[in-house]
């Protein structure tokens, strides 16, 4: 009796393997052809990496200022950008002076390191849209030993500012992005995560 229901629990569980057998091989698909548009949607931005010097709050609220003038400072410069190229030439070009604004910001003695390079990013949902995981242009700014939280945006192009879903496209839209690489960044990565949470599930049911 006992072999008879345990064999009789396997066969209803099959149709619960096989769904998620092939779930997770479509998850699969979808991530790759995701993963396959990434390297040309990173090199189409420049993102804007804070990093506070401590956790302390009075250091997070500087993180905060430093990154107000260093957008006060970026922004109008790459208004005239119509690529990312143009965008980070003009980065380089204006390099000392961004760092200049990042220190006039911070208290008297505070060190800052601003840098122009490429880092890796995980995925990262924001309010109005999403970027998947991968290697960024990136222009870091590091303050104090930099050991506190960070703070990320998209400096190019402007999408640190936008409220709505509808001025991410249009800055997008405005540095070149196809509306396919503009739908990955305003739908999120959703495939990307849900492959690797049915993943998960695997792992727990079966080891």
């Amino acid at each position: 009796m006992i072999e008879h229901n345990y064999d009789r629990f396997w066969r209803s569980f099959r149709p619960l393997t096989a769904a998620l057998a092939l779930g997770l091989a479509a998850a699969v698909v979808l991530g790759c052809f995701q993963d396959g548009r990434r390297p040309q949607l990173s090199d189409k931005l420049i993102r804007l990496h804070v990093v506070a010097a401590s956790d302390s709050p009075e250091d997070q609220a500087v993180k905060l200022r430093v990154r107000d003038a260093v957008l006060e400072t970026a922004g109008p410069l790459l208004e005239e950008a119509q690529n990312v190229g143009q965008a980070r030439a003009i980065l380089w070009t204006h390099l000392k002076g961004i760092q200049a604004a990042a220190q006039a910001a911070l208290p008297e003695g505070t060190p800052v390191t601003v840098t122009l390079d490429r880092e890796y990013f995980t995925a990262r949902d924001y309010d109005t849209f999403s970027l998947p995981e991968g290697f960024y242009q990136a222009l870091r700014v590091t303050i104090g030993p930099g050991e506190g939280h960070n703070w990320w945006c998209v400096v190019f192009p402007s999408l640190c500012l936008c409220a709505t879903t509808q001025e991410v496209e249009t800055a997008a839209a405005s540095a070149g992005f196809t509306p396919e690489e503009i739908a990955v960044i305003t739908q999120g990565t959703g495939g990307v995560v849900f492959r690797w949470r049915l993943l998960e599930l695997w792992q727990r049911l079966f080891g």
